[in-house]
């Protein structure tokens, strides 16, 4: 079955663009809004004559260049359309007075992982909440959750908020960009001109992509963002950016992965799997040795696993890369108690709470790792009462 995402569908549909004409519009976009045929979207909606004023870029850029986490983007000028081109993730992550005057209509078109850090969430929050204030519609024009439906993760707890932390939602959540946004409104009780071109044939729960349509091309939307396989196992391996172990930023195959100078991969493979094998079903782990050439440990030889969410061992619906990369913190923990484990270091411009907690929108997770006598029971009792609550509050908003 062909795949539509919801750019296509605005383009095939000229009743679904008509209440577009006459409008000024600003698309939120970057390197992956393509279309069906990987046409740019901005090209795409300039040809089918709509009017774009502005654009605005997310963290990493329109262009999708900016490597690592806060390297910031400036606001420029479209050479060809000469259009503005606002940044979000520069001198401001929200949108200002300027940014919003400058469309009747904000188009989000932006491909996402399906993680709560994944800061696109974020910024589409903001959006809503500028368009809210200045009287704007916001149109999401959708793309699938490559991570599917699962949900992995404790809700981000009150008074963690931060541009990796929108509101109280788990680290995995399931949810389309489409569907956050009514989740946001509601949530949030935004009244805001809110709408959603659905995708068209969307099947979540498929094989083999089961998030992912197989009759599409998987673009970076991210720098680091290279594959599938990547999009599957981030939940999980994005708290390594809270440590001090090599996410594999400098080699080919980032954050899917971890691994650091004198360890010794297969003894924590071993611990992993005494402490909680059941939480290793669904994927391959396998013995790595990698020399980053920047970043953490550059030009350093490290060894680690590498987290295969993908070939025969995949199990879609047993996976759960949150609690995989938590028991490789603990398996490490274990076997070498004095380990200088946590990062610390401003973090996604949180300047006095330990990265590893921003990330996961409060300490549990560290107070499990690093509590000796804890075992993976007691994070599951913690955890599974919150995957059980975000799976109930956001039922309704699912459109697949």
């Amino acid at each position: 079955m062909t795949t539509l995402f919801g750019i296509d569908r605005l383009l095939a549909d000229p009743a679904l663009r008509k209440p577009l004409e006459g409008k000024r519009i600003c698309l939120v976009a970057h390197p992956a809004s393509v279309t069906q045929d990987l046409t740019h979207s901005i090209d795409a909606l300039v040809a089918a004559g709509l009017n774009v004023t502005a654009a605005m870029g997310p963290q990493h850029g329109l262009k999708g260049d900016k490597q690592d986490n806060m390297v910031e983007t400036a606001d420029e000028l479209d050479p060809r359309l000469g259009i503005p081109v606002f940044s979000l993730y520069g001198e401001v992550r929200r949108p200002t007075g300027q940014m919003m005057s400058s469309a009747d209509v904000f188009l989000f078109d932006l491909q996402d992982l399906g993680c709560r850090i994944y800061t696109f969430v974020t910024t589409l929050l903001y959006l809503l909440e500028a368009a809210a204030a200045a009287g704007k519609e916001v149109w999401v024009l959708d793309r699938p959750n490559p991570a599917g439906r699962p949900v992995e993760g404790t809700l981000l707890e009150p008074g963690w908020e931060s541009f990796v932390g929108a509101g109280p939602m788990p680290m995995r959540h399931g949810l389309t960009m489409g569907e956050m946004g009514h989740w946001f409104v509601r949530h949030f009780k935004l009244d805001v001109a809110y709408h959603v071109i659905a995708m068209e044939g969307w099947q979540p729960d498929a094989a083999p992509g089961f998030g992912w349509p197989a009759d599409r091309i998987w673009i970076n939307p991210s720098p680091n963002a290279a594959t599938l396989n990547m999009a599957r196992a981030y939940a999980g391996t994005v708290m390594l950016e809270g440590t001090t172990l090599s996410e594999g930023r400098g080699t080919t195959r980032a954050l899917e992965l971890f691994a650091a100078p004198g360890l010794d991969a297969r003894a924590i493979h071993a611990e992993m799997e005494r402490v909680a094998p059941h939480w290793l079903h669904g994927c391959g782990l396998r013995e790595i040795f990698i020399e980053p050439t920047f970043h953490k440990h550059a030009h350093t030889l490290c060894s680690g696993l590498f987290i295969h969410a993908e070939g025969p061992a995949y199990d879609h619906h047993a996976f759960r890369p949150w609690r995989v990369q938590a028991l490789g913190f603990k398996a490490i923990r274990n076997l070498l108690p004095d380990y200088e484990l946590w990062r610390d270091f401003p973090y996604e411009y949180e300047f006095d709470k330990l990265a590893i907690d921003v990330i996961n929108g409060g300490p549990a997770l560290r107070a499990w790792v690093d509590d000796r006598a804890a075992q993976a029971d007691d994070l599951d009792v913690r955890t599974r009462p919150d995957e059980q609550a975000w799976e109930a509050d956001t039922a309704d908003c699912r459109l697949y």
